[in-house]
């Protein structure tokens, strides 16, 4: 009993430290994401508060924080719509792979790093955080805007990727061949490619499935199904990310606009427990050393998404402003580059935590800032712009 009374009592720290970090981020007008992540530092390891027993429910919540925030991004499109966009997008991915993933690999080499941990830090650098983004996204009331489409192919394109990457880096790190981990990331794209197909053709089981009148059992069948597939997503070697957002698509839209009012609750609280981990398992004593090297990294790669998004957006013919709120959401890292950092830790190569641990922290911070002040940043493009056209119409035919 005196367990359960320690655990109660810290949850319930837990969720009033989530509840005043939020209520400051909506008084300055932010994203309450970096908020959650400066609440959790100070339950990280060298911070001032100590909590033991909730760290279980910590580490389970977040994983469902994650896949209750990609599960929202896709029940705002249909599979036709998205399937359209993926296509057009797909220069977009590589735009995307060769200006984020370049730095990590030099950066990693200017270090004097192995061939395999430069492979490693390419990878932290090129992929975006899927939760950050989301959030993101519904807080600033985006999802609706033309160039998000834009954004959610870049995040899908980068989770499918990452399921050819991760066993080939894996295979790598621990001195594999490159023939054994190609073979693993062709069988895990084969495994993508048919979980897409049949999530594009399921909307009629999914509207049988899900429908009722009753609110309770559209919750309840929406978040079974949910977790059930991004569970075996997951089990498959693929995002759970990426399972959740597909089982979205597959829900008609009528029914997932009733999914979306009976979620969002629980979707909110997840998400919050999430960023609050993901900053907890931050080792403050280890930022000093590495923190020049984690800040010229993000200012780079910071400059690398913007462009990306920019690019992209810009495919979704999208004014600069939209160009600019495109390219700083995607500027937050976040899951993904935890999971190749530890990979690379489990391997030998320690130095890799330390770095991305710091830069990580660092982008999921920043990330939520640009794309608040996303506007004003683009405001010198919009100005000339306008200037642009009127020379021309000074000019005349």
């Amino acid at each position: 009993m005196k367990g359960d009374a320690t655990f109660l009592v810290e949850l319930g720290f837990m969720l009033i430290l989530l509840g005043a970090a939020g209520a400051l981020a909506l008084r300055i007008g932010l994203s309450t994401a970096p908020l959650f992540l400066l609440a959790g530092l100070l339950i990280a390891e060298g911070g001032p508060i100590n909590l033991t027993s909730v760290q279980p429910f910590l580490d389970a919540a977040a994983s469902v924080g994650v896949v209750l925030l990609l599960l929202a991004l896709g029940l705002e499109f249909s599979s036709e719509e998205f399937a359209s966009s993926m296509k057009r997008h797909a220069p977009s991915g590589v735009v995307d792979f060769v200006l984020n993933a370049t730095p990590g690999f030099v950066a990693g080499w200017l270090l004097g790093w192995e061939f395999a941990a430069c492979l490693a830090l390419a990878g932290i650098t090129w992929i975006s955080s899927s939760g950050i983004v989301a959030k993101v996204l519904g807080d600033l009331n985006r999802l609706g805007n033309r160039e998000t489409p834009a954004v959610l192919s870049i995040l899908v394109l980068e989770d499918i990727a990452m399921a050819a990457y991760l066993p080939l880096i894996g295979v790598l790190l621990v001195g594999g061949g490159v023939l054994a981990g190609a073979l693993g990331a062709v069988l895990a794209i084969a495994v993508v490619v048919g979980i897409i197909l049949l999530a594009h053709r399921a909307e009629a089981i999914a509207e049988r499935v899900i429908n009722h009148e009753d609110d309770e059992q559209v919750l309840l069948r929406v978040l079974g199904l949910t977790l059930l597939v991004a569970g075996v997503a997951e089990s498959l070697g693929i995002s759970s990310a990426v399972g959740a957002f597909l089982v979205g698509l597959a829900i008609p839209n009528t029914a997932a606009r009733r999914a979306r009012r009976v979620l969002e609750p629980l979707r909110d609280l997840f998400a919050a427990v999430f960023f609050l981990s993901f900053a907890s398992k931050t080792d403050l004593g280890g930022i000093p050393g590495v923190l020049p090297e984690a800040l010229l990294l993000g200012l780079v790669t910071a400059i690398t998404k913007i462009l990306t998004g920019w690019y992209a957006a810009g495919r979704q013919h999208a004014a600069p402003r939209g160009r600019m709120r495109a390219g700083t959401a995607l500027v937050a890292r976040g899951e993904f580059s935890i999971v190749i950092a530890g990979l690379a830790v489990d391997a030998g190569y320690i130095e890799v935590g330390g770095l991305t641990t710091t830069y990580v922290l660092l982008m999921a911070i920043v990330g939520p800032v640009l794309a608040r002040f996303a506007d004003s940043l683009a405001t010198p493009w919009v100005r000339w712009e306008a200037s642009k056209a009127s020379r021309v119409a000074r000019a005349g035919p």
